[in-house]
């Protein structure tokens, strides 16, 4: 059994969560520039077995889509022209980021450790993106 890897796609940062190789657990794997995503995946599949990636897909309160859809829906066409055998699931991310700031404060993080690592919020993100289709499955 592959791991699932998700994303929290953003225009500067993506944070990436894994999951075990049983896909019980959900943790923070890293935050890496956008431009360097693809790269990094090369780099990532070549020694791990991925059998899915997971994708936080932007919606509004009313289930739209919102103005961070677009180079979401790129990169997620991206996604599958680069690997067409690993499907890419879509999962609602609203409220991810708020929820990654609560949780990030209630495992004790102060103001000034959150100000400076805006990349730990994004891998946090992407493990809450990840738990959330590990438990809808």
């Amino acid at each position: 059994m592959g791991r699932i890897l998700a994303f929290d796609y953003g225009t500067k940062r993506v944070g990436i969560a894994v999951t075990d190789p049983l896909q019980m657990i959900a943790t923070p794997l890293e935050t890496i520039p956008t431009n360097e995503v693809f790269p990094f995946l090369k780099k990532y599949l070549a020694s791990e077995e991925v059998e899915a990636f997971v994708l936080g897909w932007p919606r509004d309160l009313l289930g739209r889509e919102t103005d961070s859809s677009q180079p979401i829906n790129q990169f997620h066409q991206s996604l599958r022209n680069r690997y067409p055998a690993i499907p890419v699931h879509k999962v609602d991310e609203r409220f991810t980021t708020s929820l990654a700031m609560d949780a990030m404060i209630s495992g004790g993080s102060k103001k000034k450790d959150r100000q400076k690592s805006a990349g730990k919020v994004d891998t946090v993100s992407a493990t809450l993106i990840l738990q959330s289709y590990l438990e809808q499955r």
